[in-house]
């Protein structure tokens, strides 16, 4: 026979499903799993059954034992309320730095609450993250005169406080932080600012293909004819500097014969 408590725990989730029943014809499979549980610890909990009778938990509880799920599935599964629980932090694998999100806002409470969202939105993408890391709060004070001219001694003060948080990620594919950057973008709450600087890795070879195009987008051949140029205008200064010399001492060769 059935404790008390396992026999009202039982009608319960009959009644339940009954209701179900009649409302819908989808059953909620978690319900289904209690009920299961239920039957199983009430059968515990009952006295040994007599021999021949067939016992009503066994033939309901199904057979198959259930895996448990691991935190990185669970993270990676929409669960509906799993927002009241601390995010899952991804392991690093190499500690590449991949992208650092900055977040302001005047209100700490907004701030944290975004943060707090945009850790679980990594820990969904399988993005390694840090945990928050408070940055010092940025203070900005004005004072105003209530007044003018003979009420100027009287004077109020005003003061912006801006909050600040950080959150670095590591060892991940440019275009998971491309869209990890694109769905915060999306669904950022109101009063809070957002900078992302993402790192890009260049693939080896680089500088050689640097050099060859900018070496394909300089113009060679009009380099060569302004060289040429310039060297061709600087021989006709020289020529025209030495006939002009050479002008100047005839003049002067003349004048002293005839002297």
């Amino acid at each position: 026979m059935f404790s008390r408590s396992c026999r009202s725990a039982v009608s319960a989730v009959q009644r339940c499903l009954r209701y179900n029943s009649t409302t819908t014809v989808y059953v909620s499979s978690t319900l289904l799993a209690l009920y299961f549980d239920l039957m199983n610890m009430a059968s515990s909990c009952a006295d040994p059954p007599v021999a021949g009778a067939s016992s009503a938990a066994g033939s309901l509880a199904p057979e198959t034992p259930r895996v448990p799920a691991t935190e990185a599935e669970y993270a990676a599964t929409v669960v509906h309320g799993r927002a009241i629980r601390p995010p899952y932090y991804h392991p690093k694998t190499h500690g590449i730095p991949a992208a650092t999100l900055h977040f302001r806002s005047y209100h700490p409470k907004l701030l944290d609450f975004f943060v707090h969202f945009a850790s679980h939105a990594a820990a969904a993408l399988g993005v390694p993250v840090s945990k928050p890391v408070h940055l010092p709060t940025q203070r900005r004070l004005w004072t105003v005169l209530r007044g003018p001219f003979a009420h100027k001694k009287a004077q109020e003060n005003f003061e912006r406080r801006t909050h600040k948080r950080v959150i670095k990620a590591w060892d991940a594919n440019p275009e998971v932080v491309d869209m990890l950057v694109a769905y915060l973008e999306k669904h950022i709450a109101a009063g809070v600012g957002m900078r992302a600087v993402k790192w890009t890795r260049a693939p080896v070879g680089v500088g050689s293909k640097t050099v060859e195009a900018v070496l394909g987008r300089m113009r060679m051949d009009e380099q060569a004819l302004r060289a040429q140029k310039v060297k061709a205008l600087g021989e006709q200064i020289v020529k025209e500097e030495t006939a002009a010399a050479a002008r100047g001492a005839a003049k002067e060769g003349g004048l002293q014969q005839g002297a």
